[in-house]
């Protein structure tokens, strides 16, 4: 036996076949084939050394010698040696494997094997609820998925804001602590005018024509305020003691009221309620007029001049007249006599009245009252003449030049509800006495006691139960807090509700905040949590 031996060879092209190996004596290789292609085996001796005449791999050697034999079919050759190496050849390629060939071959996720890329591979153990994924990936917070031991996972979203931390728990809330600063609107004013169209109110109601847009209109227009006028009266010419109304607070165009149309045109901020005013019944004719129980004279409002009010508006009437009150409106009567205590008698019938029949408008009692009442009546002047008496003033029993009675029942409501007085009889003083019944109009404009509560964000749901208001004084640097109850029956000094998806500050809050338009409001609150998976 010799020392050493040659392996065997693959064919490495159609046609040819590869050599045994063979022994320090002679033996011969035997060699079989059918199509095309024939395979010889000879002998020869070698050093140990394998001989490739291909590109494919080739087997390591033995010490001892071995007879190999080669076969090939369709250009296929194999040949093979005992305890040697195998190499097979198909269309030209070349797949040889022995004993001592060494790396990895590239496997699959899913094989059960940890291959290159992969974090886990529990094989057929791998899924979406299992510890390694179906891409051979570790589950794990942040991925996005909700794995065993987590509540919540938003991938890159996860933290305090979005309700989902960063350790994948479910938080209190889905996002954060929401605030926003309450916006202060000041309410609507509807504005209601009532004039006396007796035959002695001629100049007066010239008077109000010239001075009801650019001295009245105009200044509470330009504050921005929401308003609008109604006005109770005779619609005509005022050579007949009747009203008109141009532009651009009314709709009949400027210069249109030396000639009026046939009736009153009304718009977005103008109405009128056509009705005749004698000299001692306007607040019966208010009365009568207010839901339609005596109509207006074009039919503009047969549910009364109600239909023109907003229930979220304050109102605020202007009396004209240069008489007192007498009259009966369903078995009340009304009669200041005038002097002091029959117009406090009077006046606290009619504000009783006016309450009740509408307290949607002007309140549900004296102590939450909707409106103020302003007078110019037949009064005494004051001193300057054009100054207005306030309500720290008293009644005044005098009159002025033109005027048959004094109004003690005008003058004692228009202090009972915190309003102005003016003298009537100096028409040429319309302009301030109407631009100071404008400012007041806007100086008293109320803050609405309700707003919106801040939308929270897309997708998250409110929790009506961590509202929290926030009330600062003007000047101070530490808010107030207000507490939420269930509603206004709760209410107490410091509270509020919500309604309607509104906040809506409690009584007496809400004078709090009234009587410091420059105090701030901030609302806080959280979402409802996430929804565990």
């Amino acid at each position: 036996m010799g020392n050493s031996g040659t392996g065997v060879t693959g064919v490495t092209s159609e046609g040819t076949a590869g050599t045994a190996g063979t022994t320090d004596e002679p033996d011969t290789g035997g060699s079989e084939g059918s199509g095309s292609a024939t395979a010889s085996g000879t002998t020869a001796p070698t050093t140990g050394e394998p001989t490739s005449t291909t590109a494919g791999p080739t087997s390591s050697t033995t010490a001892e010698p071995m007879t190999g034999t080669a076969s090939t079919t369709n250009g296929l050759s194999e040949g093979t040696s005992e305890g040697t190496s195998e190499g097979t050849t198909t269309d030209g390629l070349t797949d040889g494997t022995t004993s001592t060939t060494t790396g990895l071959v590239p496997g699959v996720c899913g094989d059960g094997q940890l291959n290159v890329g992969e974090e886990c591979d529990n094989g057929p153990d791998n899924g979406p609820d299992a510890a390694c994924s179906e891409e051979c990936l570790l589950d794990k917070c942040g991925d996005g998925k909700v794995d065993p031991g987590e509540t919540c996972d938003l991938g890159p979203d996860n933290g305090p804001d979005n309700g989902c931390s960063v350790t994948c728990d479910i938080l209190p809330t889905s996002c954060g602590t929401q605030e926003a600063e309450a916006e202060l609107i000041p309410k609507p004013v509807d504005i209601i005018i009532t004039i006396d169209n007796s035959g002695s109110m001629g100049n007066e109601i010239v008077g109000v024509q010239d001075n009801i847009n650019v001295n009245f209109a105009q200044i509470i227009e330009a504050s921005g305020l929401d308003y609008r006028v109604i006005m109770v009266s005779r619609f005509g010419n005022d050579t007949a003691e009747s009203v008109c109304i141009e532009a651009p607070l009314g709709g009949i165009p400027q210069g249109g009221c030396n000639n009026p149309p046939n009736a009153p045109v009304n718009g977005d901020r103008f109405f009128h309620y056509s009705i005749e005013i004698g000299s001692h019944n306007s607040w019966c004719r208010l009365l009568q007029t207010l839901n339609g129980n005596t109509d207006d004279e074009y039919g503009f409002a047969p549910e009364g001049w109600q239909k023109w009010l907003r229930p979220d508006a304050f109102k605020v009437f202007l009396e004209l007249t240069d008489d007192g009150v007498e009259c009966s409106y369903n078995n009340i009567s009304y009669d200041d006599n005038n002097n002091v205590n029959s117009g406090l008698t009077a006046a606290t019938k009619f504000d009783e009245r006016l309450i009740a029949v509408a307290p949607q408008h002007f309140g549900d009692s004296k102590e939450n009252r909707n409106y103020k009442w302003y007078s110019i009546v037949g009064m005494a002047y004051n001193n300057p003449p054009d100054e207005p008496y306030t309500p720290m003033d008293p009644i005044v029993t005098g009159e002025c030049p033109t005027a048959a009675d004094n109004g003690t029942g005008y003058q004692t409501l228009s202090n009972m509800t915190d309003a102005l007085r003016f003298p009537l009889c100096d028409t040429s003083k319309y302009d301030v006495v109407f631009q100071a019944i404008a400012n007041g109009v806007v100086a008293d404009a109320k803050i609405a006691c309700d707003f919106e509560i801040p939308p929270p964000p897309e997708g998250k749901t409110l929790d009506e139960d961590s509202i929290v208001v926030e009330f600062t004084p003007s000047g101070q640097m530490n808010p107030l807090l207000l507490g939420k109850v269930p509603g206004i029956d709760q209410c107490d000094s410091m509270s509020f509700y919500v309604e309607n998806g509104k906040v809506i500050l409690c009584p007496d809050a809400c004078d709090l905040a009234q009587d410091d338009k420059d105090a701030t409001l901030k609302v806080e609150f959280t979402c409802d949590p996430l929804m565990p998976l």
